[in-house]
């Protein structure tokens, strides 16, 4: 019999890719509902940025060095920006109803935070 080894990447341990993934699951469905509504290049927008926040602290959490994983933070954060400009542009023209806009914009800006947070204590 063979027995199936588990495999772990370091990244699923730290609480700010876990976050950017349940947040990530919220903005998907928001791309979604951009799709229904044929707003195809805002659903690419919006999913490329936030999946660049979970992919650089992944990414990160593989580096050889602090100062390289502080990079890949620092490219984390700036998505968080990306991905805020987003929605509220896309609230703002109206293109799409968020219903949950602050607390994602807060989540965003939490998540901005910890990834400041993180790299300080590199």
């Amino acid at each position: 019999m063979i027995v199936e080894k588990t495999i772990h990447f370091r990244f699923q341990d730290l609480e700010i890719w876990q976050r950017s993934v349940e947040l990530s699951i919220s903005l998907f469905k928001i791309a979604d509902e951009l799709e229904v509504n044929h707003q195809f290049r805002f659903a690419e927008q919006l999913r490329g940025s936030t999946l660049s926040i979970t992919n650089n602290i992944a990414e990160g959490s593989g580096s050889n060095s602090k100062a390289e994983f502080k990079q890949f933070l620092n490219y984390a954060r700036r998505s968080t920006f990306e991905t805020a400009n987003i929605l509220l542009i896309l609230s703002d023209s109206k293109v799409i109803e968020i219903n949950n806009k602050k607390l994602i914009l807060r989540e965003l800006d939490e998540i901005s935070r910890m990834s400041t947070g993180f790299s300080r204590s590199l």
